[in-house]
């Protein structure tokens, strides 16, 4: 396999080190993903064993052999460093076109925390608080109500016993499930079910306007209820900053951190590096997934009608740009000279939130990230404080500031049953930090 900047002199114009140098040679090259500070280096520099590293290549080359994986992209960063970046496998495995590392993935809930961000950056420019009541911005939410299961195996509807606030859709505790909840005959009847977004023929905030007035899940606060929430932060968003969320993102986030392959949909001069969607299922082992539309198949990101932009699952981007965006977190906000965010909004984002409401393990959920707080309890290294998330399409992230370290990985699979790659990445990820 060749070097990550090697293939990036095949594929693409790179920045080097010096502007004065030419890509004469490869290993002295830096793709256009990783410019300026956060670049490549012989990671013992950043305190990370080459050799140890050596075992990650073999684990994601074994699970492609064994068809467990079509492909898998890495990228791990070091001390503002990159110590570690390449794909394995196969972009579309039945033709045969190998997955490079500047290839497209579409990173559904990874979106929330790019979302979460542009949030907490309208509070530092003064145009919302996050305690806010969510009507200020969208009046179909002023007055909400709960759905409430009855023994018949029905539901009854009930008020609301408070408004929903911003912070409860960054904490996922304002009670709205994906419409799969006690009143999801109501949310079938409306057309509203689902994560997925793509081939929505209207505006996001036209099918938002209407959840307002559906039966959630649970009271406001009451407890983690995992959802639309962030997609409801995209309104947000626009309502507050008087902009398409589409251009927010590009204007605030994606430009200034030079996150130049991150899209609600792909251009069409970038369809050949969109990566093909396979299911994995105990019973049928590894299958292309249908094409085109359904959200466990290749989806509407190419040929859809480029109209909803869903600020929970919405975005393509690649394993470098993801990259940038955890080393802007784990900066405190800043990369490159670009600042989104000040450290001490990132550090009230990365903190637990939600408490008695949370039901996961180890630790909780601060503004748009699960948070670690004990270590103990997975079995798999880490450290107190890290944070971390993943997408549907069998994605996944997590900054550890005590270790400095950012690790950004994507594969596309849906569903993914019987997979442990995610964990043996994180093992294999930590076991390779000698210093």
């Amino acid at each position: 396999m060749l070097p990550v900047w090697s293939m990036y002199c095949n594929r693409m114009l790179l920045p080097l080190f010096a502007a004065s140098l030419l890509c004469i040679t490869a290993a002295l090259a830096v793709p256009r993903a990783f410019a300026q500070s956060f670049v490549p280096v012989n990671p013992e520099e950043a305190g990370v064993s080459s050799e140890r590293l050596a075992r990650i290549d073999a684990a994601l080359e074994t699970y492609v052999e064994e068809e467990r994986l079509p492909g898998a992209a890495l990228v791990i960063g070091r001390r503002g460093h990159v110590v570690y970046a390449k794909a394995f496998g196969y972009r579309d495995r039945e033709a045969g076109e190998p997955l490079e590392i500047t290839d497209l993935f579409r990173i559904a809930s990874q979106t929330k925390a790019v979302i979460s961000v542009g949030v907490m950056m309208l509070q530092e420019q003064g145009r919302l608080l996050i305690d806010q009541d969510l009507g200020d911005f969208i009046p179909e939410f002023d007055r909400t109500t709960v759905a409430v299961k009855t023994d018949d195996e029905g539901f009854e509807v009930v008020p609301a016993d408070r408004e929903i606030t911003v912070r409860d859709l960054l904490t996922h505790t304002a009670g709205i499930g994906y419409g799969w909840g006690p009143g999801a005959r109501a949310w079938e009847e409306a057309g509203i079910v689902g994560w997925y977004f793509a081939d929505r023929d209207e505006p996001i905030a036209d099918t938002i306007e209407r959840m307002g007035n559906l039966p959630m899940d649970a009271q406001p606060g009451e407890r983690f209820v995992y959802g639309y929430a962030t997609d409801i932060l995209g309104v947000v968003i626009e309502r507050a900053s008087g902009m398409p969320l589409d251009e927010f993102m590009r204007v605030e986030i994606l430009e200034p951190l030079g996150m130049v392959d991150t899209h609600f949909y792909v251009p069409p001069e970038k369809a050949d590096r969109l990566t093909v969607v396979y299911s994995v299922t105990d019973e049928k082992g590894m299958e292309r997934a249908p094409d085109p539309g359904h959200m466990v198949g290749q989806g509407m990101y190419l040929e859809g009608p480029r109209k909803s932009f869903s600020g929970g699952a919405g975005l393509v981007s690649t394993v470098g740009d993801y990259a940038r965006f955890l080393e802007a977190l784990r900066r405190g906000g800043t990369l490159d000279g670009a600042r989104i965010l000040s450290p001490k909004t990132v550090e009230l984002m990365t903190v637990d939130h939600v408490h008695d409401a949370w039901q996961g393990d180890g630790g909780g959920f601060g503004l748009g990230f699960g948070i670690t707080e004990e270590i103990g309890w997975s079995g798999l290294p880490g450290s107190p404080g890290a944070y971390a998330w993943g997408g549907a399409y069998h994605s996944t992230y997590w900054v550890d500031p005590a270790e400095e370290l950012v690790v950004s990985y994507m594969t596309q699979v849906i569903p993914a049953q019987g997979l442990d790659d995610h964990q043996r990445v994180r093992a294999l990820v930590y076991q390779a930090l000698v210093d």
